[in-house]
Formats: structure tokens, sequence, C-alpha cells
């Protein structure tokens, strides 16, 4: 793959890429209007989604950070998006060029005074995996085989420029009115600042490896401080299959629900008990040992879950709460769902929405034991996310919707409904974590 030796780091560069990549795009919808004289409708959608999704992440994927950040969180929203951008968007886990040798070599000055063949023994200058915000490189230090995430140079710095650039699509996307909408695009930011700190990430893997190190099959890797910076982070190399190459190949159902119990339990075990969680499910962030352990790799993105926002909604997780209309609208005015000054058009609309929404979603808490797998369950999670996309109703009314929390900790649900599906994991004990 071709290596970058510099990426746009300034406001004005950054912008300019993407005004590059909105010209393309331009250019892709006048071949649509053309192709709609020859082909029908539905081919020359597809062929503007695939043009369009290829421009748009091939522009992203030279800017990286945020940018690409964002990308990568779309691809777990397979609801929300065209099949063609969610493949090509999830491709920012694993596919983006990485930077080159010499970059690497003078970030490594930058922060230690060395360059990486002075501090380990050994050194692999070209990366095993580039990704949004930072490549991982193979070392050896006495004996001991290492992983070196570098974060790439300017990104930290961008993130609120980038984000300005990109809130007019996002606001268009998911239909964000009202004078308070800041507050979403606020806790993105925050987010992706927290990310950047590698110093952070570093405090918060160890801390999260030492409150779920007794759950079963789960095994983390151990980060060593004195060759780590606040772009700059050496942990052990984790060897094993990422959870997408496992999904792929694995025709063992029994491996495959142990692997599905212990995803699960990890992420209720931080949810319930923690009140902190990795917000960040893709597959890019798992691996499976040979042994039949899932591996936890990258905790830069934590979401803390207070308790004015825990409670309410995990009390709308329980079926007999969904079906008390006095409970249920109780708890959307406490999740900031519906709001005092709603008409009552909206207040109808919106109750509606969200009692369909959670009667379905909240389906895997209603239950001892349930089957991820289940393609029923996920076909109308498809098909709810779908109609939604297509109405008309709901673009009449502010989609600004709910408490800031709900953007990462929906985003955690949503991507680990998805592992688990492609896990295919189908006796999942739902409480199993309260025997921890």
């Amino acid at each position: 793959m071709k290596t970058l030796d510099s990426i746009p780091t300034s406001k004005i560069q950054r912008a300019s890429k993407l005004i590059q990549t909105g010209a393309k795009v331009g250019v892709n919808y006048l071949k649509y209007y053309g192709d709609k004289l020859t082909k029908t409708e539905e081919e020359a959608k597809e062929n503007l989604n695939l043009s369009n999704a290829e421009d748009i992440y091939d522009g992203l994927k030279q800017m990286k950070g945020s940018a690409l950040k964002v990308a990568q969180m779309l691809s777990m929203e397979k609801s929300i998006l065209p099949k063609a951008y969610v493949e090509k968007f999830s491709l920012a886990q694993f596919f983006v060029p990485p930077l080159s040798a010499p970059l690497v070599i003078k970030t490594f000055k930058n922060y230690f005074g060395k360059s990486p063949y002075e501090i380990f023994d050994t050194f692999n200058a070209t990366s095993i995996n580039a990704a949004s915000i930072g490549q991982v490189h193979e070392a050896e230090l006495n004996g001991k085989k290492l992983a070196v995430k570098i974060q790439y140079p300017g990104v930290a710095d961008s993130i609120s420029s980038d984000l300005a650039l990109v809130k007019p699509i996002a606001i268009k996307m998911f239909n964000i009115k009202g004078k308070d909408s800041d507050k979403y695009f606020k806790e993105v930011e925050n987010k992706l600042i927290e990310e950047t700190d590698y110093i952070n990430e570093v405090k918060q893997s160890k801390e999260i490896a030492t409150a779920c190190k007794h759950l079963p099959n789960l095994s983390f890797p151990e980060y060593y401080e004195a060759w780590s910076s606040e772009r700059i982070i050496t942990m052990d190399w984790m060897s094993g299959k990422h959870l997408s190459e496992f999904t792929a190949i694995n025709t063992n159902q029994e491996t495959a629900n142990t692997i599905g119990q212990a995803l699960w339990d990890f992420y209720m075990y931080q949810m319930h008990v923690i009140k902190k969680v990795h917000a960040d499910p893709h597959p890019g962030n798992f691996l499976v040992s040979d042994e039949g352990k899932l591996i936890i790799l990258d905790f830069g993105c934590m979401k803390t879950v207070p308790d004015d926002f825990y409670t309410p909604y995990f009390e709308l997780a329980k079926k007999e709460n969904i079906n008390n209309p006095v409970f249920f609208e109780e708890k959307l005015y406490e999740l900031e769902i519906l709001k005092p000054e709603d008409t009552k058009e909206e207040k109808v609309f919106f109750s509606t929405l969200f009692h369909e929404m959670l009667s379905l979603f909240t389906q895997p808490f209603h239950n001892e034991i349930f089957d991820f797998s289940d393609e029923t369950f996920f076909g109308k999670i498809a098909e709810l996310g779908e109609r939604y996309s297509k109405s008309t109703e709901i673009r009449n009314m502010n989609g600004n919707r709910g408490s800031k929390h709900f953007i990462y900790i929906n985003r955690t649900f949503f991507g680990l409904y998805n592992l688990m599906h492609d896990i295919k994991a189908n006796t999942v004990v739902i409480n199993n974590f309260l025997k921890y």
C-alpha cells in the first residue's frame, strides 16, 4: 500500500481537501442525472452511492484524523447509510494508507529525542495496521514482542476545525435543528480530543484491564509508560485474528458462543458495574486468540455513564415500563426525547417512534438467553431504520432529540449488537455478568 509522506494539517489545507471531494461528488450527481435517462432509478442511485462512497472515502483517508473517524463511526450505522457507504467507510477500521518511515522516525524524535531504532532492539518502520487516528508498528525489546501505536501528526490540533467542516453535512443527514444542537457536536469533539490523548488512553487501558481481568475468556495487553507519550503508546503485541476475520471463517458454534458471551459480559460489566464503557465497538478493536480468548484493544474512547442518564435509560429496557404509558412518557422527558415546547403532533409522533424502537431494541433484555444470530430480529431493525430514514414526516420535525449521552451509549449498543450478530452467538446469557 502506498505510504504518506505528509498529511494536510492546516485548516485551509483540510478545507481544500473537502472542497475537492465535494467537487467530485458534484460530478457524480451530473452522471446520476444522465444515468436516469438510460437506467432504472434503482440502478442510477446505486451507481451514485458507489461513486460518492469511493470519492468521499478517498478524500477522508488522506486527511485521517477526526474526519476519517466520523466515517468509521458511520460505518457501524448499518440502518442509516446505504450499503455502499457502510462497506467503503468500514475500511477506515483497517485499510488506510500509513505514514512513511521518515515521518514515523521524525515523530519518535519529537517525543523521545531518539529514533525508534535507538529505543528498541528491533523496529519495523512499515506499519502493520493503519486506521483513522494512528498506526501500529511491530518492535522488540529484551526478547519481548511489542506493538507501538503512533498518532498521525496534526490530528489532535485539527479536531475542532474538522468537525466545523463536517457539521453542515451531519445536520442535514440527521435532521438536527434547534439552538441547543451544539451539545451533540461538543460531545463528539470532547471524545475525539480524549482519543488523541495517549497518556490518558494508557491510564484508562490499565484501569479497565484491572477491573475486568477476572471475567472469563478475556485477555488484555500490558502497557509500558516508559515508552509511551502524548502521541505514542507501547504495549504487548497480541496475536490473534481480527474479529471480522474470525467471524468470516469460524464454523464452530461452541467457539462462537464462548466469544460472544465474553464480549457481552465485558460490556454488561462495564455498563452496570463500572459505569464507564468502551465506546468504540468495531471489529478492529478486538482479536480472537488461538486459545479462543477475546483480546480487547484500544481504550482511547471511553464513555462515563452518569446516574441521571443510566437510571431512566435502563428503566426503559424493562418491558413492563415500556408498556406503562404514564411511566414511559415520564422517562422520555427525563431523557430529553420529549420537550416541554413540543407540539401535540411532535409529542405523539416521537412517543410512538420511541415506543416502537425501544420495544424492538430492548428485546435481548427481556430474555434470560438471547439468540444474536436471529436474522428476523436484525431484519426488523434494518426495516425500522429504513422506514424512518425515508419518512417525510420526520424530516419536517426537529430531529434534535435526547440527552447528549445517547450519542456514545447508543453507538456502543449498535456496535455491540452488530458484533454479536457477526459472531452468531445464539445462547447468550444476558445477566451472566452478575456472577462476577
